[in-house]
């Protein structure tokens, strides 16, 4: 029987490989037998993250930058990324960030940085890496999203601006796996709970009431790990989801299954 959750001779870039929940669906892309290639703005990151990926399973990344804010920055990833691999049959698109504001305090530059990084430059990146999928019929594209796609945090929690490009997120999955579909090209999304990787390490230290808060609606008890993604990734990113398309997994102990 063939290994349909075998890697091997696929190329995979992750953008946003450089630390948190994106270094460790780069980590499982690579230990399943792809050829990585990670993405970020920092460099100095990027090495660091690639240190500790052959440090742990043995494995060397191909270290690549870009600015996911910026088109011709992510155009000239996907030709440099192709220049160094070939042909990119797997694209993870990590990048994206949070900053907390009510919606009273809420600057219109952030919120219009926060949907340039995290929807638009996501759409772009789908795009520029789809082509070469498109054209050679052959695709898996996943999207990181959120559980704030689909549930808002009662009182809100500063999550308006976040919450809203999640969703946004969401939809663009839904409606490139749609299109692309007669392509072969799977597009599916992994929408995590509250995750505890370092960018979240300063909003848990500056509010202490919110880990108490988020286990109230996490039916497994625990706040999710990074690693807590790599199944969902490996799976997705293999052929053991050739007729999966459109879809959201949820690595988050059972939040999204309740109110």
């Amino acid at each position: 029987m063939k290994n349909i959750f075998s890697l091997e001779g696929k190329n995979a870039v992750v953008i946003g490989g450089g630390g948190g929940i994106g270094l460790e669906i780069a980590k499982g892309l690579a230990f399943y037998g792809a050829k990585v290639a990670i993405a970020s703005r920092t460099l100095e990151t990027l090495k660091a993250a690639a240190d500790k990926i052959e440090q742990e399973i043995g494995k060397k990344v191909l270290c690549l930058q870009v600015d996911a804010s910026r088109e011709e920055s992510i155009a000239a990833l996907a030709e440099k990324a192709a220049e160094e691999m070939g042909f990119v049959q797997i694209l993870v698109n990590s990048q994206g960030y949070n900053k907390k504001y009510s919606t009273f305090d809420l600057p219109v530059a952030e919120w219009e940085s926060m949907v340039s990084t995290n929807v638009t430059g996501m759409m772009i990146a789908c795009r520029e890496f789809g082509r070469a999928m498109v054209e050679n019929r052959y695709g898996k594209i996943i999207n990181v999203t959120s559980i704030r796609g689909i549930r808002a945090v009662i009182g809100g929690g500063g999550n308006t601006a976040y919450s809203t490009t999640k969703g946004a997120v969401d939809m663009l999955t839904k409606s490139l796996a749609s299109e692309w579909a007669k392509f072969n090209v799977n597009v599916n999304a992994i929408g995590p709970v509250i995750t505890d990787t370092p960018m979240m390490a300063s909003v848990f230290a500056a509010n202490p009431e919110l880990k108490p808060n988020i286990l109230r609606n996490i039916p497994m008890g625990r706040i999710g790990l990074p690693e807590d993604n790599i199944g969902p990734a490996v799976f997705l990113a293999s052929d053991a989801s050739a007729f999966v398309t459109g879809q959201i997994i949820y690595p988050d102990g059972g939040s999204a299954a309740v109110v």
